[in-house]
């Protein structure tokens, strides 16, 4: 199968922009979620959305929304006037429903599966299907998610599911892979300028260390 360079067709699609869409997009955490809004935020009106059932335990799902929260704090306060047109970035945080994403671990049978197998597919999908529900009801042009800044996860295989589920229409999915050209080492940059907690783990209690 050939491998799409995705990096390039977001940044083919900023090059062909002449307006500044409404972008939502998928947060996991505060440190992938920094260099992606750096990147986005001189072209994009941007909303985070903080949704991650898979972030099993109250404590690390809170701490990660806070953080999440204190980053955008920051980073609306840097760029206001020093981006031409910027808006705000708001912030969206999901509810809480870790049963959400165990019950369907249960249902497909998924329990044992390894780390970046199918459960980690299934994960992806039921985030960016809500993303993209979240998306629609709101009237934004894009969404996207900052998943694909983590070296840990496969780009191909996340924008393959974004497409699907744009193929539905109304909202358009916003291809990416932040990792390359540095974004990934960026993000570590960027989590010591901010002083961002950065956990040792994705979320689920099956990723755990």
């Amino acid at each position: 199968m050939n491998r799409i360079d995705h990096r390039k067709e977001l940044d083919t699609i900023i090059d062909g922009l002449t307006r500044r869409p409404r972008l939502l997009l998928h947060s996991c955490c505060a440190p992938c979620s920094s260099y992606c809004l750096v990147y986005l935020l001189p072209y994009f009106d941007i909303t985070c959305f903080y949704c991650n059932p898979n972030i099993t335990d109250t404590d690390e799902y809170e701490k990660r929304a806070s953080e999440l929260e204190r980053l955008v704090a920051a980073l609306n306060a840097e760029y206001r006037d020093s981006v031409p047109g910027f808006s705000s970035i708001n912030v969206i945080i999901g509810e809480h429903e870790p049963d959400v994403f165990l019950n369907e671990v249960k249902r497909q049978s998924l329990e044992a599966c390894p780390e970046g197998g199918s459960r980690c597919e299934m994960c992806f999908s039921m985030r960016l299907k809500k993303t993209y529900e979240e998306a629609a009801a709101g009237g934004f042009d894009y969404f996207t998610t900052t998943l694909t800044i983590s070296p840990l996860k496969d780009a191909q295989l996340i924008n393959r599911i974004g497409y699907d589920i744009a193929s539905g229409g109304g909202v358009m999915w916003l291809p990416s892979d932040f990792k390359k050209k540095d974004g990934y080492k960026q993000s570590i940059e960027l989590s010591k300028k901010y002083g961002l907690y950065r956990q040792n783990y994705c979320g689920c209690e099956y990723s755990k260390p």
